[in-house]
């Protein structure tokens, strides 16, 4: 039945293909990926073989959540993403360490994670795909 919803949408400059994987290996669940060449239509169109190659729409529903993403289309410019950080909230301080290592692996720590008054671990990354994670692992009980 139909439920309303909320959920982060990305822009990639042609990099959604490699990035959408690695999410999911990261965050487990299942990948749906349509290129622009796939799209309904396509074939009616005329697009460079780098903008075929883009993708359209990317869905990853893993459990607890869903990510959407796209590439923009070719020669738009893309500023990257800025403003805002994608949060993930995980049981356990040991499943916050493991996430978060491998979202920061070939990125940047912005903080590394350790213990906060909110939660056993908290720590702030930007992926190498430019992505920036908040992510939260065991958070604190408040009375």
């Amino acid at each position: 039945d139909p439920m309303s919803s909320f959920n982060a949408f990305l822009f990639f400059d042609g990099t959604a293909a490699q990035a959408m994987p690695f999410y999911q290996s990261v965050l487990g669940g299942k990948l749906d990926v349509m290129t622009f060449a796939q799209m309904p239509g396509a074939e009616q169109q005329q697009m460079s073989a780098a903008t075929a190659a883009r993708v359209m729409h990317a869905m990853l529903t893993f459990e607890g959540g869903q990510l959407m993403a796209s590439d923009t289309m070719e020669g738009q410019p893309h500023e990257g993403m800025r403003g805002f950080s994608l949060t993930l909230n995980k049981d356990t301080a040991a499943e916050a360490e493991q996430v978060f290592a491998a979202l920061a692996e070939g990125g940047q720590v912005t903080m590394p994670i350790a213990p906060t008054f909110w939660a056993e671990r908290f720590g702030m990354c930007t992926d190498r795909f430019g992505t920036p994670w908040m992510v939260n692992g065991g958070m604190q009980a408040h009375g």
